[in-house]
């Protein structure tokens, strides 16, 4: 009696740990290209961006990201501004329909946003001698589609407005719409693993 209850614990235990189990999350990671622009605001419009954006959906349509994009030249060229840079890195609340599902070839449009860090960088030019280093509190939203071509690789499309919470001339915090706050628009394109 005793060796048939070890051996339907040992096969219990086995059955458990080799199951199929329910996929929870469906993560991704994104490596992404693209350029920023924004009318309004004093960026040079145009110039290259990348970055990376990682995160997972839920079962349903409801996940979370991480969003990292670094803005070269941002301000204009070296000659005009010396090194000059944004980078930002936001927290992000995300909501996708999965068409097709969460396995297999498929699509998903989604819509994002949230709060994070805008840090701008310029060391000064020949032209303008202006030498500044910014850590500012921001938010952006955005939206765009994943598209995969099978389980585990597709390519994402996205577009996102960027602004700080900081106006760049008093260097008080509000969140007026009307200020003059560092804002931009981003777009950019990715392949997608998941």
């Amino acid at each position: 009696m005793r060796r048939v209850m070890k051996t339907l614990i040992v096969a219990g235990a086995m059955a458990l740990v080799f199951a199929p189990m329910q996929a929870r999350a469906d993560g991704f990671v994104s490596p992404w290209i693209g350029t920023s622009f924004g009318a309004g605001s004093n960026i040079d419009n145009g110039r290259a961006t990348f970055g990376v954006t990682a995160g997972a959906m839920g079962a349903g349509i409801v996940g979370g990201e991480v969003d990292f994009g670094y803005n070269p030249s941002f301000f204009g060229t070296k000659n005009d501004f010396g090194d000059n840079t944004v980078i930002d890195l936001m927290g992000n609340l995300i909501v996708g329909v999965p068409i097709g599902g969460t396995r297999g070839a498929g699509i998903r449009p989604y819509v994002t946003g949230g709060l994070g860090l805008i840090r701008s960088q310029i060391d000064g030019g020949t032209f303008f001698d202006v030498k500044s280093s910014n850590n500012m509190f921001g938010w952006n939203a955005g939206a765009g589609v994943m598209g995969y071509f099978a389980q585990h690789v597709g390519l994402r499309g996205d577009v996102r407005y960027m602004r700080s919470f900081e106006d760049t001339n008093t260097g008080i915090t509000s969140i007026d719409l009307n200020g003059n706050q560092l804002k931009f628009w981003r777009a950019s394109i990715g392949v997608v693993l998941r």
